[in-house]
């Protein structure tokens, strides 16, 4: 492709958000992002972790998926299939709550609409949202494949869904049972162990008096929930707890309601625990579930769906109806009155929350759908075991296999109307349930009114994006198994778990071969970004303000190898925008100096030695970049990328290639090699800032291979662009340059005065110095350079500095006042020579020493050792002005 360059397309500012606009258009016209799956190319695959569709941008996924998409374009250019396939999430409980938010304010809830209408609706929203955050996406500069889009309640979804249901069924691995679940009274609706998080909280433990039965005495038992005491059905003490073993067996009044029910010995009981009896209530605690299996106690409900005491006989009239919470206060205060209540502790206990609303679950006994995860995990915890799967960082990888080989089994049914309802129908009439993925006739059955978890179907995704049910479509054939999975940590449980337990029972192969886990985005005092905290940042917002490539840059330089959490403020991202700028203002100089450059290759037998030396540290960049990609060390290339063009090629090539450009014999061939290293940069700069990176790239001279650099080969290490020697050289170049800047500064030599230099080398080192005089003279302001012996005497009034193993000497006498540079540099002598007095008085003072801090003392003796170092700098360079 030719490029004709026109400077004035270069505004001296860069304008991110044009370009922005501007090159995300031009890929989305040339049909960049899109994967064929009839390409001969491997493939790399990645499914994006579908977002809500209630969702909006946030830096999580801001983070998420800039790191999908450096992978996806990096391995696009270095000649893969690259697929990175977008979608949403229909996120069940999520979506139904803000749409009941919406009907509320018209005064309506889901019941006046009915299911029907209310999922209608739903629908609706979800249309209308759906690709809000994935437009949200682009302006990351996402490269996904728009027209592989997909919704986790879409046909193709809900057809996985319902396959992978009714085999489970069939299999006996899902299974229909009572059992207590974490019941959320707000959400109405039962919800998974792992959606349940845990709060500490300050309650009580009210110790409270059964009478015994036939005889005077009563039993304590210690309780943190009294009004679910309607509900007992035993006092449970320890078989060796000595103070209640005659009790065993006889019986006890529940106080307030006259019910008799008997004391037994069950292992369960901790005898440490309040009075070291406790009161079995089995519909209402997983725990005394058990215990009344194991003794054949019928459960009895005394609290409903609403977190309400239920209006049954067990339970006293005054509390029918009431809230669990009203309901505590009441029954405490009839206890007390009744002189059943004998004392009340404060107890700090874990109280379950739900994750969606932190409403307190109320554990509850319900017919639940589950998922038997026992058998279904062993393949899962093997593929990890023998290293089909493989997690980075790998600590994470042991918080998968405990939580996998402590698995329980997963309630997936939920009572909620947005989601794939459960493919379970009834007889109308005799009640027979048929599993299948149709009704089988609707005259006569109807459906299960539950539906299925979120996590069920997003279990599926790896698969069922690609035509799961059908393993022949062109998409599973050649992008399944996917390559990597990019997430945060507080989803592997959820999601990834779940994706490799139903990957590898479905299709036979685990869905990825990678599961790389970033840190999660916290403020800059490091805590955990919240809406109600007010400490949240908008990387819209950012993008608005230093655009959306000093957004992916900042948030890659931030990413660490061990996946530690990353601390962002909006200040940070000014390293990324000035990074953009140098690339900007660097690249337009460059193309400037461009102007005639012909389409020949670089002429090797032409290069100096500082062309060498630019190649050979472009081609050990490559290499490094190209490393840290296989083993996703993804923020240490942002760092290698930065010292590469910033301090090597900007502020050391560039330069010198000004000088070179003067020279008619060196102009072509440092032309070359200046677009030549601009066009690799780009390239390998590409993945994590696309947009500024296309833009100059197509701004280049000259002829190209493709049409885009979206598409153009990734740089690799080329062993005949390996200058190992020549970069050697170069580095006693810098070195020079860098004392005889050292000696201007010192002795406030004035930047436009030139300076004399007497070089005293030997052997290699004099001969690399001779090669290299015509850079000295222009980078350091170099007049004359002569050569003297090692051992000659170093003459009065001049400085000198070590390189290498060679010494520089600078004569003064001409360049400044000495008398006012000896006043200067004595002034400077005597404040440090005050300093260190007074530090030195203070560590001999014993009472200092003996009381002060030990970093204090170790301080302190550390600046007495820094300056005596600087005192005798300054003497010496006093000496040297005499």
């Amino acid at each position: 492709m030719e490029t004709m360059i026109k400077i004035e397309d270069l505004p001296t500012v860069y304008d991110a958000k044009s370009t922005e606009e501007k090159m995300y258009k031009f890929w989305e016209e040339g049909k960049y992002f899109e994967a064929n799956a009839k390409s001969n190319k491997p493939p790399h695959t990645i499914v994006i972790p579908p977002p809500n569709v209630t969702g909006v941008l946030h830096m999580g996924h801001a983070l998420d998926g800039t790191l999908q998409d450096i992978l996806t374009r990096y391995y696009r250019m270095s000649g893969y299939e690259a697929l990175w396939l977008p979608g949403t999430d229909h996120a069940g409980l999520a979506t139904q709550n803000v749409v009941e938010r919406e009907i509320a304010k018209e005064g309506l809830t889901r019941h006046d609409l009915g299911r029907e209408k209310f999922v209608e609706k739903t629908w609706e929203w979800a249309n209308e949202h759906k690709s809000a955050i994935l437009n949200q996406f682009k302006r990351l500069g996402a490269s996904f494949d728009r027209s592989r889009e997909r919704f986790t309640f879409d046909k193709g979804c809900s057809d996985a869904v319902k396959e992978v249901f009714v085999t489970l069924y069939n299999k006996g691995l899902i299974y229909k049972g009572v059992y207590i679940v974490n019941w959320c009274p707000r959400c109405m609706s039962a919800i998974s162990d792992i959606e349940t998080e845990y709060e500490t909280e300050q309650g009580h433990m009210w110790e409270i008096s059964y009478p015994l039965v036939g005889e005077s005495g009563a039993i304590i038992v210690a309780t943190t929930r009294p009004e679910t005491m309607f509900g007992d059905v035993a006092i449970a003490v320890h078989p060796s707890d000595k103070k209640y073993s005659e009790l065993i067996g006889k019986k006890v009044m529940i106080p307030l309601s006259g019910r008799q029910i008997p004391i037994i010995a069950d292992e369960y009981v901790d005898k440490s625990f309040g009075t070291g009896a406790v009161k079995i209530t089995p519909a209402h605690d997983p725990n005394d579930y058990e215990v009344g299996k194991r003794h054949n106690f019928t459960p009895i409900w005394v609290i409903d769906e609403e977190g309400k005491m239920k209006a049954c006989g067990e339970v006293p009239q005054d509390l029918h109806g009431l809230d669990r919470y009203e309901a505590r206060e009441k029954t405490v205060g009839m206890l007390s009155y009744n002189n059943f209540l004998l004392r009340i502790k404060d107890h700090e206990h874990n109280v379950g929350k739900c994750q969606r609303c932190n409403t307190t679950i109320e554990p509850l006994l319900s017919e639940q759908w589950f998922v038997k995860m026992q058998p279904l995990a062993k393949e899962a915890i093997a593929a990890v075991k023998d290293g089909r799967i493989k997690f980075i960082p790998e600590r994470w990888e042991k918080n998968y296999l405990g939580w996998m080989e402590n698995i329980r089994d997963w309630c997936i049914s939920r009572q909620i109307w947005w989601g794939h309802q459960i493919p379970a129908y009834y007889h109308k009439t005799n009640g027979e349930m048929v599993v299948a993925k149709e009704n089988p006739d609707p005259a006569n059955y109807v459906q299960d009114a539950d539906c299925l978890d979120t996590w069920f179907s997003s279990g599926l995704w790896p698969f069922s994006t690609m035509g799961f049910p059908n393993a022949e479509t062109d998409d599973f054939k050649k992008f399944y198994p996917t390559t990597t999975l990019v997430t945060g940590f507080d989803i592997i449980f959820f999601w990834v778990a779940r994706m490799i337990t139903m990957g590898l029972e479905f299709t036979g192969k685990a869905p990825f071969s990678t599961v790389y886990i970033h840190g999660l985005i916290r403020d800059e005092k490091g805590q955990k970004m919240s809406k109600s905290k007010g400490n949240t940042i908008d990387p819209v917002q950012i993008i608005e303000k230093y655009g959306c490539d000093a957004l992916r840059f900042t948030m890659t330089s931030l990413c660490t190898y061990g996946g530690q959490d990353i601390k962002i403020s909006d200040e940070r991202f000014e390293y990324g925008r000035n990074f953009a700028n140098k690339l900007w203002n660097a690249s337009r100089f460059v193309l400037m100096n461009l102007e005639g450059v012909d389409n020949k290759p670089i002429d090797k037998s032409k290069l100096t030695l500082v062309d060498k030396w630019i190649l050979n540290q472009l081609n050990e960049t490559a290499k490094l970049v190209n490393e840290n990609m296989s083993t996703f060390r993804i923020g240490e290339n942002a760092h290698a990328l930065y010292d590469f063009f910033r301090s090597e090629y900007c502020d050391w090539y560039v330069e010198i290639a000004k000088i070179q450009l003067q020279d008619p014999e060196l102009k072509a061939n440092t032309q070359r090699v200046l677009k030549y290293v601009l066009d690799m940069s780009l390239r390998m700069l590409h993945p994590i800032m696309p947009h500024i990176t296309e833009s100059v790239w197509q701004l280049i001279p000259g002829t190209k291979e493709e049409t885009a650099i979206i598409v153009s080969k990734f740089p690799v290490y080329e062993a005949e662009l390996s200058y190992p020697n020549e970069a050697e050289e170069m580095n006693l170049v810098f070195q020079t340059i860098t004392s005889l800047r050292n000696v201007r500064q010192s002795f406030n030599i004035s930047t436009s005065a030139t300076v004399d230099v007497e070089i005293r080398s030997e052997g290699r080192e004099k001969e690399i110095f001779k090669a290299i005089e015509s850079y000295i003279r222009k980078l350091a302001k170099v007049n004359n350079i002569s050569y003297a012996e090692m051992n000659a005497p170093v003459p009065p009034k001049s400085a000198t500095a070590v390189v290498s193993t060679s010494k520089l000497i600078v004569p003064l006498a001409d360049l400044i006042d000495l008398d006012a540079e000896v006043k200067r540099q004595a002034k400077k002598l005597e404040k440090l020579t005050n300093e260190k007095n007074s530090l030195l008085g203070r560590m001999k003072n014993e009472k200092f020493v003996a009381n002060a801090p030990k970093e204090l003392v170790e301080q302190t003796n550390a600046r007495i050792e820094e300056l005596t170092i600087q005192e005798n700098v300054i003497k010496d360079l006093i000496e040297s002005l005499k």
